[in-house]
């Protein structure tokens, strides 16, 4: 047999083993023929996204369909998940459960826990098995921009017992977590989806106040771990742990000890797809001990057929260890024949904080009731006369998209108005900012801001706000990092949830 045939009947095996470590997206509500054929043949499973969901029943179909469709154990279903800002099942309402901020403004681990339970729970009876949370990332000073109200908080120990929480609610639920963005995303001023980001100091800094909290996922049992787009130059040099075996094999999988399923961060970001292309990016993170490779939601099926054929001309070039390539689909097939099994809360044992595994309460009441304990107030609180609601939108975070957020579904018709943060009208037919205030002349006036502390022209236009109106009621939905003068009305959310929303409205007096 010459060379030439050895290669082309070695090829549908090394096409299987690619598709092994792959979870494509797809657009639209249905899954396409191309996806279908693909799970048939042994693709790992599939990435949802906002775009793939409309309601309850839709979504159930669907993942029914996958289940139906693929070849051997059922196929990972995987989702990001996380309560708060970023939520994919209930992006056009809001989410029901405030974001991790919240959480860690209360800081009880036993209802972190119960939140996390219930989003589990949620996933689990729409046939969604894999969510990409919790978020564990420290925020440093600079308050990451891709992360936020993203993360439970700025202390180490805090981050630590609400992410082995948090792993213990989901996967007592039944759902795998895979706790991010390895080795921390909080103490970085870029955000990976535009750049690679550098994480602040070095790498002493790194195991006191980024590690502990990967550390307590991995006492808790978490399924998989997700890098990022991160460098840090004493481990990884010039490159993203998304691609450095110093950063995935020597400190995840050695000095770490985690013998879980390592997940990539979606390679069309720009921080890999500008540096390496990305079918590149694929070839080089699986060579680092990457073992599940995400594609994000605007990934094509061209851009899934590129790197599954990355990988096969890889391993046939000897640019891909053929043995890495099959560690990496065998761990994968492990994790899948996993999934099939509903598990019980994982004990944790080591951990910062032991977690209470006894039932708890679940469902989206449980994620008001944290939202209500979340919220702080400061300065006085008038009751509302005829209120005009003014909602400043801040600028787009990539990964939370712009979902539904603010006080419209309890406020009275016709009293909030949506604008940028030059006070300019969203709405062609609406009211800038100086036509709002002179409409609210004798009336209640409530501005609503997402991170104000980011953004001069935001804090510029609160400060006009204030100085003509000082009896305005400021409600800050992001972190409340910056702080209005002393005696302003002031409620704060930690999040922008439709859980920390509808709190938001009781404490003003409008639900």
């Amino acid at each position: 047999m010459s060379q030439d045939t050895d290669v082309r009947a070695a090829d549908p095996v090394l096409g299987r083993m690619a598709d092994a470590i792959l979870i494509p997206p797809f657009p639209g509500t249905t899954a396409p023929g191309w996806m279908l054929d693909a799970l048939g043949r042994g693709l790992a499973g599939v990435t949802l996204y906002g775009q793939n969901i409309t309601a309850p029943g839709q979504v159930s179909a669907l993942t029914a369909a996958l289940r139906e469709a693929t070849a051997g154990a059922g196929p990972v279903i995987a989702i990001d998940e996380e309560g708060g800002d970023v939520t994919r099942v209930a992006y056009a309402d809001g989410s029901p459960y405030p974001g991790n901020a919240a959480l860690g403004a209360v800081d009880d681990v036993r209802l972190t826990q119960a939140v996390y339970r219930a989003i589990g729970a949620d996933l689990a009876a729409l046939g969604i098995n894999f969510d990409m949370a919790p978020c564990a990332d420290v925020l440093g000073s600079a308050d990451s921009p891709a992360v936020g109200t993203r993360s439970f908080g700025a202390d180490t120990g805090l981050v630590s017992r609400h992410t082995a929480a948090a792993v213990a609610g989901l996967q007592g639920a039944g759902v795998a977590a895979c706790t991010k963005h390895f080795p921390g995303h909080g103490r970085t001023g870029t955000d990976s989806h535009e750049a690679i980001a550098t994480i602040e100091g070095g790498l002493a800094d790194l195991r006191l106040v980024d590690l502990p909290p990967f550390e307590a996922a991995i006492r808790a049992g978490t399924l998989a771990i997700m890098p990022s787009h991160l460098r840090v130059p004493e481990l990884t040099g010039d490159l993203p742990a998304t691609v450095s075996g110093a950063a995935l094999t020597g400190l995840l999988r050695g000095e770490l000890g985690f013998t879980g399923v390592i997940v990539s961060d979606a390679l069309e970001m720009r921080a890999t797809r500008d540096t390496f292309g990305i079918p590149q990016a694929a070839v080089l993170a699986v060579a680092a001990g990457m073992d599940l490779l995400c594609l994000g939601r605007e990934g094509s099926e061209d851009d899934y057929l590129a790197v599954r054929d990355a990988l096969v001309a890889a391993v046939r070039d000897g640019a891909l260890d053929g043995e890495r390539l099959e560690e990496a689909a065998d761990r994968v097939a492990r994790l899948r024949g996993g999934l099939a099994r509903t598990r019980p809360a994982a004990p944790v044992t080591g951990g910062p904080v032991p977690i209470d595994t006894a039932p708890v309460d679940i469902g989206q009441e449980v994620g008001l009731a944290a939202a209500r304990r979340a919220v702080r107030v400061s300065g006085p609180l008038p009751t509302l006369t005829r209120p005009i609601v003014i909602e400043v939108e801040p600028r787009e975070n990539i990964a939370a998209g712009r979902f539904s957020w603010g006080l419209g579904p309890w406020a009275p018709p016709g009293s909030v108005h949506r604008v940028n943060a030059m006070g300019r009208s969203l709405n062609g037919a609406g009211l800038d900012v100086a036509e709002i205030l002179t409409a609210a002349a004798g009336r209640s006036l409530v501005a609503v801001v997402r991170d104000a502390h980011r953004d001069q022209p935001t804090l510029s236009l609160v400060s006009t706000l204030l100085a003509a109106r000082p009896d305005l009621v400021l409600v800050e939905m992001g972190l409340p990092l910056w702080h209005p003068p002393e005696g302003t009305s002031y409620v704060a959310t930690y999040g922008a949830s439709r859980a920390s929303a509808h709190t938001a409205a009781e404490v003003l007096g409008l639900a």
